[in-house]
């Protein structure tokens, strides 16, 4: 019978990250330059298209020429918004590691800090973004009833961004939620990214599982979860820092371990409404 101690050291068996997350095909991710490191304190701008276009049966019949178009200056008198400034905080997402300097070098630290942050950097960014992005700003539209059926849910959902936004938004699913999605045909691939037949493309976030929590932050009962929906997302990415950047300091000679840290700062961001709403799992 072999013995654990001839035991040979192979490779590490690799990982690829979720294709369908927040760094997939739906959101647009800007990895930040040294002369954009600044946005990674925090953005804001003003809000675009989150102003509704409004019809009328009346039409100017001269040019407002120098008068300011006021709303006294029309019969009946139209409607003006004015853009609201939105702003993104960041957030840190790090790995750790711990290992003896017996048998483990510096380099080989780093190489493990950075493959686990690369696995996992999403799914801690979608845990960020939910708690602190989503959770915070959205409408609950859960009937008084309780949770309905994810076709349901997401028919509401669309309808709340539809009369708040005219673009194409995002929709925030669970990981757990995604196959019962997919069976009921809400969701289906188009070029190679999950969108609904209204058009909304779909973000399925191991991250969102994890938080799964309404408005406000509440956990989801068990058998139900939490949907969003939102308006476009950008995702701003600083570079990757590991800590400390030579072996010298990584080693905690009280105890002879060697601890290395890769981190990276994001900034995620969405624009106009949030609207959320409690599904139930069971058919």
């Amino acid at each position: 019978m072999p013995s654990p101690g001839l035991r040979a050291r192979v490779e590490a068996i690799p990982g690829t990250p979720l294709p369908h997350g927040i760094l997939g095909g739906c959101a647009d991710i800007i990895d930040v330059t040294d002369d954009e490191i600044h946005q990674l304190n925090g953005v804001e701008w003003m809000s675009l298209g989150c102003c509704p276009v409004r019809d009328t049966d009346w039409c100017a019949e001269e040019s407002p020429g120098d008068e300011s178009p006021g709303p006294l200056g029309s019969s009946p008198p139209k409607e003006f918004c004015s853009p609201q400034t939105e702003h993104a905080a960041p957030h840190t997402i790090y790995a750790g590691a711990i290992c003896s300097t017996m048998g483990w070098s510096y380099a080989e630290a780093v190489q493990q800090v950075r493959a686990t942050l690369e696995l996992g950097e999403q799914r801690a960014i979608e845990a960020a973004f939910w708690r602190d992005g989503l959770a915070p700003r959205a409408v609950d539209l859960t009937p008084p009833d309780g949770p309905v059926n994810l076709a349901a849910g997401v028919a509401a959902l669309e309808g709340c961004l539809a009369e708040t936004y005219g673009g194409i938004g995002v929709l925030h699913v669970p990981a757990g939620a995604a196959a019962l999605l997919g069976c009921c045909n809400v969701l289906s691939l188009t070029g190679g990214t999950p969108s609904t037949l209204a058009g909304n493309c779909a973000i399925i976030g191991a991250g969102y599982s994890y938080e799964n929590s309404g408005p406000g932050g509440v956990p989801a009962d068990p058998g139900t979860a939490w949907l969003y929906i939102s308006g476009p997302v950008v995702v701003r990415r600083g570079p990757v820092d590991v800590i400390p950047d030579r072996a010298g300091p990584s080693i905690d000679r009280r105890y002879n371990d060697q601890r290395v840290l890769a981190e990276r700062t994001v900034v995620v961001g969405t624009t106009c409404s949030i609207c959320a709403i409690n599904v139930a799992l069971c058919p």
